[in-house]
């Protein structure tokens, strides 16, 4: 039988903060934002996030786009590479960016670039979760559901190696 790592962050506690991050987002939207997905890891934070928003009366587009900052193993690249832009237009758009961690900071940061140099009219930025102690650039950061402290995090959406993603949880692990 596989390891099955204990709860960090629960079910319940993560769905009160995804209403509660999509209740404080909703006076700053517009009736029809555009909400992009940073895969493989914020697919269950955004889907969540985009329900949340319909249910409180705002209807935006939905995007993904992957990106990738690991080289083999667990170590985290400096450079991050692009490998499947969005596909809707963003020109002039305002844009809910949703990332499941920000730990260098690298990965937000080329990505926050990214849709600057694209001519995004407002960029907000929701994280899952912050780990702080990881930080080797400084970047802004809109709304963070959860600060944690130095590990490897997996569930919801997080994985190692492949493994734990559809944890309905927040685990902390020792890979």
């Amino acid at each position: 039988m596989a390891f099955i790592p204990p709860a960090y962050v629960s079910q319940d506690e993560l769905a009160d903060r995804v209403g509660a991050l999509a209740r404080a987002l909703v006076p700053r939207l517009r009736c029809e934002p555009i909400v992009i997905g940073v895969m493989k890891g914020a697919f269950m934070f955004t889907a969540d996030l985009v329900r949340q928003f319909h249910a409180l009366g705002i209807a935006p587009r939905l995007d993904f786009i992957t990106v990738s900052s690991y080289g083999f193993g667990a170590q985290r690249a400096d450079a991050v590479a692009i490998v499947q832009d969005h596909s809707l237009e963003v020109n002039q758009a305002q844009v809910v960016l949703v990332e499941d961690i920000i730990d260098s900071g690298h990965t937000l940061k080329t990505l926050q670039s990214h849709f600057i140099n694209k001519g995004v009219a407002e960029l907000l930025t929701v994280v899952l979760l912050d780990k702080p102690s990881g930080r080797a650039t400084s970047v802004l950061v809109d709304s963070v559901g959860f600060t944690v402290p130095d590990g490897f995090w997996v569930g919801y959406g997080l994985d190692y190696a492949g493994n734990y993603r559809g944890l309905p949880y927040i685990a902390r692990i020792q890979p």
